[in-house]
């Protein structure tokens, strides 16, 4: 146990180092810049950004591991730190830290940025285990803060047992999720020295722990994992606690473009060393008290009677650090989403000037309902442990195999690949295996709510290739003369001085015929220049970039934009940008074709047309195809509208409306007959 002195001394580091952090600021500001440049302040960004979620999973962790029913002695808790310590080693750190951290997509990682990586493989199937990964660990997004705030919070109960601790939990779940829509810049930038601190506190309060019992450290030897594991009755609910320590290796991926490979490996192995002396603590303190374990949690009786509040107050400000990085991390997934036509687009908002940095009010709404809800209906952390890790158990396979299709891509030898893929599909079902045991406990929580979003976002994937498929398209040289007499007739009005479509069509060349219908057969539009927009989103995360041609001289012009999946398509900006690069280059005139206006200099005004289909089904035959259809209507409400997905200003846009008709070939249609004359008269 710790000392009197060694409590006070600690407690007046953790104020000096503090109080200095808070002078750190603007050099923390600086270093944001650039931190992927491994150093000691890219090393403290990354404990705030990455860490947040594995390190809280002490808080619960041992306490799940007691409260399996299996008997408490020395080679339960022995074997149960020897299966931590290897999983924290063969999970997060071999497969993770050492495998999945190269397998990056320009800087970029996480599921879906891997999937981008992958598909143009051309695997069409491919897409199914990135909208399983994703939605799976957008459900464990929702138990996280829940758990991890709850479980802080009841460290009060061993200060005072009657504190209200969900009120409290509550309270502070809802100015977590409140002060989103502001950012999280100014608090950002104290994450990291809390981490730190945080990390040091684990760490230096496990070790004197360790000294009470150092006989803990043969959990070090995996021989007493495969003992308990070969004996234990109830192995299946130990290896589904057990799991709960390494939830937050899927988000260690995720944010390697926010740090950098070589700063997350070199924090890791800091982190870990920490993660585990604390379980170890925490394991030495069982030992000599078996006879309170099942009351209590491991983590604060640990800590000094004089240290619980702090110890509180650092546990609770590691939830927030923890749910803040779950928060931000599901709004880029789903932004990741939007643009790999996986989601629907949502209004996005970038609350500070941090690169990266979102807030999508639809989301931070639906999330916070959701955690509330399961806070209220779980209750206390012990029941929320049954409902916590089933999801992510499922995101971590299929990264697994989507892992095993990136080294191949890379020319690793199969047999290599194979090991891989079998070691870790067998690690990862043997765990999903033992998470399942807790399905009817709670895990069925975050499967319901991970079985809505893959319905959602398969449904979404699967109208949207529909709709592909029966857009018509037409060659666009075809119509060069068409669109150049219409220019040129002044009996049709003049609809403005430049005309911007945002074209759907496939394949270079071609255009989508209700485009061509919109100009020269519904109220044909006169304009001084025609502007197709091509949107191409590539697989690559910060891609922004254009290509320009002339397809008539002053008159038709074919722009195609090459997107990454992290960048919000914002038409109207890039656009703008373009048209000044060409004006720069004397390629267009822009000044308007109106005397009085061109005399000064005056440039012609934009418009934009978006061509909106509606889905009306011809036949009611394929009832498959019109459930699909009738389902993505109701989720694409939850979206915005295509002007404002696009960033268009929609007083400069209109939009026409036109049916999307789905044409069942292999069927005959009846056509309508005239009817004879001799027919009439019997009438």
């Amino acid at each position: 146990m710790l000392n009197k002195s060694a409590i006070n001394s600690y407690v007046y580091t953790f104020a000096r180092i503090f109080f200095k952090g808070l002078h750190m600021r603007d050099n923390i500001k600086s270093a944001a810049i650039c931190t992927h440049q491994v150093g000691f302040w890219g090393l403290l960004i990354t404990l705030g950004i990455v860490f947040g979620d594995i390190g809280t999973s002490p808080l619960y962790v041992m306490k799940a591991i007691l409260h399996t029913g299996e008997a408490i002695n020395e080679s339960t808790i022995l074997g149960a730190l020897s299966c931590i310590i290897w999983t924290l080693t063969l999970q997060t750190t071999l497969k993770y830290v050492c495998v999945a951290l190269r397998a990056d997509n320009n800087g970029e990682g996480g599921i879906l940025a891997l999937y981008a990586l992958l598909r143009k493989h051309k695997r069409r199937w491919i897409y199914i285990l990135a909208i399983i990964g994703a939605s799976t660990l957008l459900a464990d997004g929702i138990i996280t803060p829940a758990i991890t705030v709850t479980t802080a919070i009841e460290g009060l109960e061993t200060i005072s047992p009657h504190l209200p601790v969900i009120p409290i939990t509550l309270a502070i779940i809802s100015v977590i999720f409140f002060v989103q829509q502001f950012g999280t810049e100014s608090i950002g930038k104290s994450f990291g020295v809390f981490m730190l601190l945080w990390f040091l506190l684990l760490g230096v309060v496990g070790a004197f722990n360790i000294t009470s019992s150092p006989l803990i450290l043969k959990a070090f030897n995996p021989y007493y994992a495969i003992i308990l594991l070969a004996k234990s009755p109830e192995w299946f609910l130990i290896l589904g606690a057990v799991f709960l320590c390494t939830t937050g290796a899927e988000a260690l991926y995720s944010d390697l473009g926010h740090c950098g490979r070589k700063n997350i490996t070199i924090s890791w192995a800091f982190v870990k060393s920490m993660l585990i002396l604390n379980y170890l603590g925490q394991g030495a303190w069982i030992l000599n008290h078996v006879d309170q374990a099942l009351s209590v949690n491991p983590f604060y009786s640990i800590m000094p009677q004089s240290m619980l509040i702090f110890a509180v107050i650092m546990a609770t400000g590691a939830a927030i650090v923890a749910s803040q990085a779950l928060i931000s991390g599901t709004f880029s997934v789903l932004s990741e989403a939007m643009n790999l036509h996986f989601w629907p687009r949502m209004r996005i908002k970038h609350p500070t000037h941090v690169k990266g940095q979102l807030f999508i009010p639809m989301i931070n709404l639906a999330m916070y309902i959701g955690v509330v809800l399961i806070i209220l209906l779980f209750r206390d952390s012990s029941h929320m442990e049954a409902a916590y890790g089933l999801a992510i158990t499922i995101t971590m396979l299929m990264t697994t195999l989507l892992l095993g299709f990136y080294l191949r891509t890379k020319g690793v030898a199969r047999l290599f690949t194979l090991m891989f893929m079998g070691a870790y599909c067998s690690i990862e079902g043997v765990f999903l295996a033992a998470n399942l045991s807790k399905f009817l406990a709670g895990g069925w929580c975050t499967m319901l709510i991970g079985g809505i979003l893959f319905l959602m976002m398969y449904v979404w994937v699967r109208a949207m290739k529909i709709r592909r498929q029966y857009i018509s398209s037409k060659p666009l040289d075809e119509y060069y003369k068409i669109i150049s007499d219409i220019k040129t007739d002044e009996s049709i009005p003049k609809y403005a001085s430049n005309l911007v479509y945002v074209n759907h069509a496939d394949k270079e060349g071609t255009v989508d015929d209700k485009l061509l219908y919109s100009i020269i057969n519904k109220q044909p539009k006169r304009a001084d220049h025609y502007w197709l927009i091509n949107m191409e989103f590539v697989d690559t995360p910060d891609t922004l970039e254009y290509s320009c041609e002339t397809l008539v001289p002053d008159t038709l012009y074919s722009v195609t934009m090459h997107i990454g999946f992290r960048i919000e398509p914002r038409v109207s900006l890039y656009l703008r940008q373009v048209v000044e690069d060409l004006v720069a280059d004397g390629k267009v005139d822009l000044r308007s074709t109106y005397p009085s206006l061109r005399k000064n200099g005056i440039s012609g005004d934009f418009r934009f047309i978006i061509i909106h289909r509606v889905y009306y089904p011809e036949s009611s035959c394929n009832r498959q195809q019109n459930l699909l259809m009738n389902i993505y209507a109701l989720i694409s409400k939850i979206g915005i509208d295509e002007p404002k997905a696009l960033g268009l200003d929609t007083s400069m846009v209109a939009v026409e409306r036109v049916p999307l008709i789905i044409n069942h070939r292999n069927r005959s249609r009846r056509r309508i007959v005239q009817k004879t004359d001799d027919q009439i008269m019997d009438l």
